[in-house]
């Protein structure tokens, strides 16, 4: 079986992610999305960060051409993972990668670093708008320094045998 663990990663948590994920499929090919040469591949993983409660611009137009494939997905995200938005962009990536015509085995995500260029971002928007630092957000921009941490990627690397002990 032909197995493609791909990812798109900003500031290197989705790469550690696919890192992870390919120790427990070592004989998968390991490729960033720019390095992919075709999709001629049985079951493909593929992995993004997070932008506007979907995979970002990267991972995305490559999900986009995934079709009529065995699949499973992955993605970093600054929100908590059992937050609503984590559920939304459960729901965007599945509507995405079912309307294709994909065999979706499953998904793996956990909370991850944030771009230090966009919390300066957020620094400067009025405190009336919705992505201003509030104490709520800033407190979870912390907790998400730390991500994805050890626990995270050894569930990445369960999610991984999860998906391979499925399509056995």
């Amino acid at each position: 079986m032909k197995i493609l663990i791909t990812y798109s990663s900003k500031t290197g948590n989705t790469e550690k992610v696919a890192k992870a994920i390919h120790e427990n499929i070592p004989q998968a090919s390991l490729l960033p999305i720019s390095e992919i040469v075709n999709l001629d591949y049985d079951l493909i993983f593929v992995g993004g960060w997070i932008d506007r409660a979907t995979f970002d611009q990267t991972a995305l137009t490559l999900a986009k051409q995934i079709f009529d494939k065995n699949v499973a997905y992955f993605f970093t995200l600054g929100a908590y993972p059992d937050s609503d938005h984590a559920k939304d962009c459960i729901t965007n990536i599945e509507t995405l990668l079912k309307d294709n015509n994909n065999n979706i085995h499953g998904g793996y995500f956990c909370q991850g670093a944030i771009d230090p260029k966009l919390i300066a971002w957020f620094s400067t928007l009025p405190s009336d708008h919705k992505m201003a630092p509030s104490e709520e957000r800033t407190k979870r921009w912390d907790a998400a320094k730390s991500h994805p941490d050890e626990s995270d990627l050894n569930k990445a690397k369960e999610f991984a045998l999860s998906i391979m002990n499925s399509i056995k």
